[in-house]
């Protein structure tokens, strides 16, 4: 369900007048998870304005900048530097709890002059995955698992993240996991994250604390990909505003602490039958279907290919390693949390996957886009899984990408992925990404220095 289900314009409009807007940020995800978009006062803000921005936007790099002299980049976004066109979405419409005058929130949809979705927007991608599935009578769910960590105010660089000093006066030195007294320790915070997120109507469910110093997980009831997608992405922006009001970061990275687990955003998913609302997942018996297992073998076929998605960065792949509390490979199996893809305990109705190898620092609606397209392409294809493990998936090799510039390798000679997500949207991705890269490689880490600079 989207945060204001089934609203209108016209809904959209009486609710900022009920609420006395007087404000409004208007919000465009871009290819990194980023809120871009522009401030406009109430007066000014209408449907009918056609708002824009330049398209150019959605194809910079998490720092800022461009591909230069890139053909497949440059076949997707005009070096015109045309402007796209702006419709907010009525149901993305909510309150900015932290805002000094009452202001709104809203999401918007990307056009082309000619109506037409802009194809590489993070929010079309999943629309046209989504659209697939609704072509053959299918409505995908999903629950995600967000994880992040709380960290002392850091402004330089240079230096090494601490935990946070909580309630009691000290830092966290060792491992608290599910500790209702660590959590405690940050009670005026997450007070404050829970009105804020009451406020603004997302629907967030248990918090606890994960493995490492200063890490905590959210879970969201499960529900429709594009408004969970939107709620994951008004969350990250919720919880930074809320931290800093308690002097401290909260992060996203998938490895922002060396010697701590790294950070996953897991998501559980299923597909119900769009007319019955049945769970294709389960047969007529309570077995599982051969849909479940279709689903999983795409998830494990078509995974590797889009790494560069669910781990979008340099750092992402400090995350996936062996005996970190992250998967390796991509196995399955019942109640396991070592394989890439465990199957919860649950009812007939609730039979669903988790998929465990998307880092916190994806892009929310662009990992829904691509684990959805997975299973998508293993149910069409009929693939079969692997057999279910039942030990350790760490004992088995890794089947993963080591790194970013492999797997965009993988993702450009993935035929089928490109049809499902999109050529222009694939050839722009890859091209920002490549960017970054070699961005990350002009910058010399410290230890370069404290193992070469004297010794080699």
């Amino acid at each position: 369900m989207s945060i204001r289900e089934n609203f209108s314009d016209a809904d959209m409009d009486q609710w900022l007048n009920e609420n006395r807007v007087t404000e409004i940020e208007c919000l465009v995800p871009d290819l990194t998870g980023v809120a871009r978009g522009k401030i406009l006062p109430r007066a000014k803000f209408t449907q009918e304005r056609g708002m824009r921005i330049p398209e150019a936007v959605l194809g910079m790099t998490v720092t800022g900048n461009y591909p230069i002299e890139n053909a497949a980049y440059d076949r997707a976004i005009s070096s015109t530097d045309r402007d796209m066109i702006l419709r907010a979405d009525p149901g993305s419409i909510t309150t900015v709890p932290w805002a000094v005058d009452p202001t709104a929130q809203v999401i918007h949809d990307c056009y082309f002059a000619d109506g037409t979705l802009v194809d590489f927007a993070p929010r079309s991608v999943l629309r046209r995955v989504l659209k697939l599935y609704a072509e053959r009578g299918w409505k995908p769910v999903v629950g995600p698992e967000l994880e992040f960590y709380l960290t002392e105010k850091n402004i330089d660089p240079d230096l090494p993240l601490r935990a946070p000093v909580g309630r009691s006066g000290r830092a966290e030195t060792s491992r608290q996991v599910y500790s209702i007294d660590a959590v405690n320790e940050f009670d005026p915070l997450f007070e404050d994250i829970y009105d804020y997120c009451a406020l603004m109507n997302l629907d967030v469910d248990t918090l606890i604390h994960e493995t490492g110093a200063g890490q905590m997980g959210i879970n969201f009831q499960h529900g429709d990909p594009l408004a969970l997608a939107d709620n994951v992405f008004y969350f990250k922006r919720t919880l930074r505003e809320a931290a800093l009001k308690h002097d401290m970061y909260a992060t996203f990275m998938a490895k922002p602490m060396a010697g701590e687990p790294g950070s996953a955003m897991h998501v559980h998913q299923s597909v119900s039958e769009a007319a019955t609302g049945r769970n294709i997942f389960s047969a007529a018996d309570g077995s599982p279907s051969a849909d479940f297992r279709h689903y999983i073998g795409g998830l494990q076929r078509y995974t590797p290919a889009v790494m560069a998605i669910m781990a979008p960065y340099v750092n992402s792949y400090r995350r996936i390693v062996r005996h970190t509390a992250a998967p390796i490979n991509v196995q399955w199996g019942n109640d396991n949390r070592t394989v890439g893809f465990r199957i919860p305990i649950s009812g007939v109705e609730q039979r669903r996957v988790e998929n465990r190898i998307i880092g916190a620092d994806a892009n929310p609606y662009l990992a829904m886009a691509v684990t959805l397209a997975c299973g998508y392409l293993g149910m069409v294809d009929k693939l079969e899984p692997t057999p279910m493990i039942s030990g350790s998936a760490y004992d088995h090799a890794s089947e993963l990408p080591q790194g970013l510039p492999q797997a965009l390798e993988w993702l450009r000679r993935e035929d089928r992925i490109r049809e499902v997500l999109g050529e222009r949207f694939v050839d722009v991705y890859t091209a920002i990404k490549e960017v970054e890269h070699q961005e990350f490689m002009t910058v010399i880490s410290p230890w370069e220095r404290e193992h070469l600079l004297l010794h080699v």
